[in-house]
Parts: C-alpha cells; structure tokens; sequence
C-alpha cells in the first residue's frame, strides 16, 4: 500500500506561501508534476501513492477517473493564484504516477494546455508523461505529440516473461520496445525506458538480456533502478514469509557494472546514478530540477511541492483531494519550512549522484575530511576534487549512500 506522508505544520486553507518564499520565485527553474494515481493493477513491489479500482471500490469514497483531469486545473489555477504575477514560465512538465496513460490523452493535454494558459511554457519546454507500454497505441501516441508532448518514459522493467510475472507486471515482452518505434513515429523527440535489476530469480544473464533489449529498441535514455523491497508490500510480505529470497547488496552492484558496461558500449553516458542518455538533450532535465534544488509545483494526491525553501504536500486519497479543491481550499496537507543547513546538507545529498557531484565548498570540517578519505579510497574522482568538487567514480557510485553519509556528518 501506499507510504506514508511525513509529519509536518499546517497549511494556510488558501496555500498561501511565506513572503521569504514568494522572493525567490524566478531565481531558479520552474516546473510542475502532475501525479495520476490511477493503475490498472497494483505491482507487487509499489509503495506509490495509487489505487486500483477496486481499492477505490472498498474505501467508499468517490474518486472518478473521469473528471480528475478538471481537478488538475483546478489546482494548476490555485497554484497561479498562490504564486501570483510573478513571471514563471514553465521549463519541464512531467506526469507521473500510477498510470498516467489510463485517462485519454485529451485529458492529458487538458491539464497540459492549463499550465500553458496560467504560466507559459518556456521555449523548448520539455513535457514528459509515463506511460504503461499496455496503455498506449500509435492514436493515442500521436494525440499526445499533437497536444504538446514531446518526451515519453515507458516502464519496461525487464525483458523477461518470469521476472515481470514476479513483479506483477502485465505487459507483453517486447511491447516496451515496440512502443519506443510508435513513440518516434508519432514524432516525439526523446524516448526514456524504464528498467529494474535485482529481481529475485533474475540472473545476471536474465539482466543483460533487458539491457541488450532496451538499447536495441533505440531510446535516447535509459533509468536502471535496484529493486527495493519497501515495506507494507506484497513483494515485502513475500520475502518475510521466506517464499522469496532478499538480494544482498553484493548482486545489486554486480548488475549495476552490468548495465554501465552495456550502456556505455551502446553509448549512453551516465549523468546520475541511475540515469543514462545518449546525448545532453537526452538527459531528463524535469529530474535535473529536482537534483539541483530549483522549484516545482506538484499537483495531485499526495504530490509534494518546493518553492523558495518551502516544502509541502498533498492529501494522499484521490477523494480528499476532490473535495478540498471543490470546496476551494488548499489540498495541501502539510508543509516544512526548510533552514539554510537542511538546504546545505539537501544539496549535497542529491548533487552527490550527478556526475558533476557537488562544491566541496558545501561541506563542513568533518566533511571535508571525510571527502579527503573517500578520495584516498577512489570514491571520488580527483581531477574533480581538484577543481573544488566531490564527484562520484564508478566504484564511488556502487558506494553512494554510504559517501553521502560520511560527507554531511
């Protein structure tokens, strides 16, 4: 089932952000994430914020499908209202979820054509949606491209038929490949793949046989993720009661130097940990938003939102969400006021898994020191290190957590 949300104070009933906030508004990118919460079935290894039908059916609560295109709008409007005449032109769009190609792709441009009308796209905005290889055909493909999309992230996980059926996934091997071409017949400009590694039974053959799939089919991006047991899962129920073995961390970064090799041979070229493109326009750069601390509006159950040091985040139920925008109040649960440190020791944290990694200059005395070991280690690149920032080898990757740990004590 869904994670939970953090704890956190109040918001305003109109979402109404600090004066110190509303300062910062145009010193750093801005973009907007839309969450659809809607899936089909429920993968066994998701703690997102969705819900099937069927889950909607037993919580009693009505949560429609087909208007939650108009509650997006309806949002996309407070969020004008709330950051006022400030000049926002919007630089990445991403629509996630969930399912986001379970509604048509008229309500995906909808909610599209609303961020157009209340803020602007910059030029050459890029607007992503995920999309379940399953959900989608060369129509509705090119009804998106037509409405304003030009990138597209399909979830293909793996190549093969036993280790999507562990991870409940129902889409056909190949289907994920095969909408890769439809996607660039429709005209889109970049093509993102989706893969997951560390599937219990998966062998390593099994994991060069996705990677030799996902580069063959042509994307100009590729996410490799470690799969995470997230607890309150079914996948997580499975491997308490002993039916499915946990895969120890010693396998994880096997297959991670399994999938640098293969893409960097295919020519793709990491630009953080997870994530590898073809070439710079490739590279996501609605995630980029994120790493680098600029500012986005998240709309949608359970969606979380930054601008100018403030966080804050939506109720989780599609029906909540309904109800509070119905009644024209915030549907915003919670927010934090982050502090400078938390802002310092943030950037870190995420700027660390760029390749650029982060100023060396954002690190304490302890910091700096344990930066001077993990260099000493071959963590850290020391040409890099050289030019006054902490970035990440390749074994350094394998090892991030741990350094980003070491580097903010």
């Amino acid at each position: 089932m869904p994670s939970a949300l953090p704890d956190g104070e109040p918001l305003p009933s109109d979402g109404s952000l600090p004066d110190s906030a509303l300062a910062e508004l145009g010193r750093r990118p801005f973009g907007f994430y839309l969450h659809v919460p809607y899936c089909a079935s429920r993968c066994g290894y998701c703690d997102f914020n969705t819900y099937t039908a069927t889950e909607l059916r037993s919580s009693g609560a009505v949560a429609s499908q087909d208007t939650y295109a108009d509650n997006l709008v309806s949002e996309i409007r407070l969020a004008r209202k709330v950051l006022g005449a400030a000049d926002l032109p919007v630089e990445t769009v991403f629509v996630g979820g969930g399912t986001p190609t379970l509604l048509p792709a008229a309500d995906l441009v909808k909610a599209l054509a609303a961020i157009r009308e209340e803020f602007g796209l910059a030029p050459g905005a890029e607007v992503t949606t995920e999309a379940n290889p399953e959900s989608v055909d060369p129509a509705y493909l090119a009804e998106l491209r037509e409405g304003g999309y030009n990138r597209i992230s399909f979830g293909m996980q793996s190549a093969k038929p036993h280790v999507l059926q562990l991870l409940d996934r129902h889409h056909t091997p190949g289907r994920p490949e095969a909408c890769v071409a439809e996607a660039r017949a429709a005209g889109f400009e970049h093509v993102n793949l989706d893969l997951i590694y560390g599937t219990p039974g998966e062998s390593d053959d099994d994991w060069r046989a996705s990677l030799a799939a996902a580069i063959g089919a042509g994307p100009d991006h590729v996410s490799a993720y470690s799969l995470i047991v997230e607890d309150g899962t079914k996948l997580a129920a499975r491997v308490k009661r002993g039916e499915l073995p946990m895969i120890d961390d010693d396998v994880h970064a096997d297959r991670y130097l399994i999938a640098e090799e293969a893409l960097s041979a295919a020519g793709y070229s990491w630009y953080e940990v997870s994530n590898w493109a073809t070439t710079e326009a490739g590279r996501c750069r609605h995630n980029e938003l994120y790493w680098t601390g600029a500012d986005w509006w998240g709309a949608g159950p359970g969606a979380h939102s930054h601008v100018g040091g403030v966080r804050w985040w939506n109720v989780k139920h599609p029906a909540a969400y309904a109800q509070a925008l119905a009644e024209g109040r915030t549907p915003g649960q919670g927010r934090e006021l982050l502090a400078a440190e938390d802002r310092r020791v943030e950037r870190i944290l995420l700027e660390l898994r760029l390749r650029d990694g982060c100023p060396l200059s954002l690190l304490t005395g302890d910091g700096r020191a344990a930066a001077g070991r993990a260099l000493a280690d071959g963590l850290l690149d020391a040409a890099a290190y050289e030019d006054g920032r902490a970035a990440l080898t390749l074994r350094g990757r394998l090892l991030a957590d741990g350094v980003v740990r070491d580097l903010v004590d």
